[in-house]
């Protein structure tokens, strides 16, 4: 699992995607996620804004990812 630091106390999905380097544009991560590509914590999300905190589980291409804050 990879482990993407954040700064914030939550992170909108889309902006993790990007801020991760899953996707180029935030217009990427929207068509993806409305595809119902992406899940967060077990579950498809469909959100876009979804917030993402610490110890949340992204699941993306067979890859999982995780916030934390950063030191």
């Amino acid at each position: 699992m990879e482990t993407i630091p954040i700064t914030t106390e939550f992170i909108k999905l889309q902006d993790l995607m990007k801020l991760a380097n899953l996707v180029g544009t935030g217009g990427e991560a929207k068509v993806l996620i409305l595809d119902g590509q992406v899940s967060v914590n077990g579950g498809i999300c469909l959100q876009r804004g979804k917030k993402i905190r610490p110890g949340d589980v992204i699941s993306f291409r067979g890859r999982d990812y995780t916030a934390a804050y950063a030191d």
